[in-house]
């Protein structure tokens, strides 16, 4: 890495720098482990003397030495300066997360896909990729008006989860014709939907693609024309919604229970 490393961390900051560098940030003692448990290149890590005040910060400074990624001191100022967390436990790294393909996904039975369209609230996705991660799915595509999936707060939310599963930023045009070559039955999420009760998919040998859009727009008119299939889940009276996320987890559960 050519440039300061505080100058990169600053940069990446930005979705323009981001997408340019092709890195990301991770922030705080937890998820710098989990790139480093997922096997994810270093590319530098900034440190201030607050991380080596607990045991588990001095090791994780002890495993980045050991990997020969390359360690920078700043002080506790320094540190929250270049950090976008209030709290970010003395470390701020940067990244390298893994490009993945919509081949690299292998959705199967009890293995969904989870596809996303225009779920624009970054806290979300993350919250989103952690929950696939959890309870099995194969992947997550990232349809266009999505929060972009490198950004810090989707990576923070995933907790670890962006650097292990296959999450893929696309478009309607490559997600259908991928879909269909490979046998997948896109199930929509709508209000409108037959409520997907506990245990209803059992015994369903499809693969599915189970598609969360806007949660005020919806999903987009061509994926509405393709879905073989409107879900929904079964609500209290008076209830009108539930949070994206959290109906992301409820369905995906279903779905996975296909056996």
């Amino acid at each position: 890495m050519t440039s300061s490393l505080k100058t990169v961390i600053r940069d990446l900051h930005r979705r323009r720098g981001r997408e340019r560098r092709g890195l990301a940030l991770a922030e705080g003692v937890r998820l710098v482990e989990e790139a480093l448990d997922a096997g994810l290149p270093l590319r530098g890590a900034a440190t201030s003397p607050a991380l080596e005040g607990t045991t588990r910060g001095k090791a994780l400074k002890s495993a980045l030495e050991e990997r020969g990624v390359r360690v920078e001191a700043v002080s506790d100022g320094e540190l929250e300066e270049l950090a976008d967390t209030d709290h970010p436990q003395g470390i701020v790294a940067v990244v390298e997360p893994r490009r993945w393909a919509l081949d690299d996904i292998a959705a199967a039975p009890g293995s969904p896909v989870l596809i996303l369209d225009g779920v624009q609230d970054p806290g979300n996705v993350g919250t989103i990729l952690r929950s696939a991660l959890g309870l099995g799915a194969a992947g997550v595509v990232a349809l266009k008006g999505t929060a972009e999936l490198t950004n810090p707060k989707v990576v923070r939310g995933s907790m670890g989860a962006l650097f292990r599963l296959p999450a893929v930023p696309s478009d309607v045009d490559a997600y259908l014709p991928w879909a269909r070559e490979r046998g997948i039955e896109t199930w929509v999420a709508a209000a409108d939907g037959t409520a997907l009760e506990l245990g209803t998919a059992r015994g369903h040998r499809a693969v599915v693609g189970l598609v969360l859009g806007n949660e005020g727009a919806g999903v987009s008119p061509a994926l509405a024309a393709a879905a073989s299939r409107r879900v929904c889940i079964r609500l209290a009276p008076g209830a009108e919604s539930l949070n994206v996320a959290v109906a992301a987890a409820i369905l995906l559960r279903e779905v996975a229970r296909v056996d």
